[in-house]
């Protein structure tokens, strides 16, 4: 099995210092701050990247649970949407759209619903108090 990983430097204290962000082999670098993190500073933060994986992962997971489902996709888009509240992860929002020919809105919900669950990001972020999902059906 394939391990991913990414790096990160801080270099200073939390309010001042400042830091890097590389994924993979590089295919994204950022830097993110005290500012970007917990205000609206310019840069990235570790939560972007959270909600970045989520949506990707997400999207591959309905794609795939529509195809086990003889259904084909034609396009999938997800945002996420990551809450920090208090040094915490509170709510992580998934919003997808999808075009999918010949299903009808209520078994593309339950599908929508069941990779929700059990796409490994949402797996691995089950102690966040609240994932929901708001899908739509184009």
């Amino acid at each position: 099995m394939p391990v991913r990983s990414s790096e990160a430097t801080w270099e200073g204290d939390l309010q001042s210092g400042d830091g890097s962000m590389t994924v993979g082999d590089g295919v994204y670098e950022g830097a993110y701050t005290f500012a970007s993190r917990f205000q609206e500073g310019e840069g990235t933060n570790p939560e972007e990247l959270i909600a970045a994986a989520h949506a990707g992962c997400f999207s591959m997971a309905l794609a795939a649970d529509l195809g086990r489902a003889e259904y084909e996709p034609e396009r999938v888009h997800t945002e996420a949407r990551v809450t920090l509240e208090d040094g915490e992860i509170t709510t992580i929002e998934l919003i997808t759209e999808a075009t999918v020919p010949d299903i009808d809105e209520d078994e593309f919900l339950e599908i929508a619903e069941g990779a929700k669950e059990n796409c490994p990001v949402s797996q691995a972020l089950a102690a966040v108090p609240e994932i929901t999902l708001s899908a739509t059906l184009n």
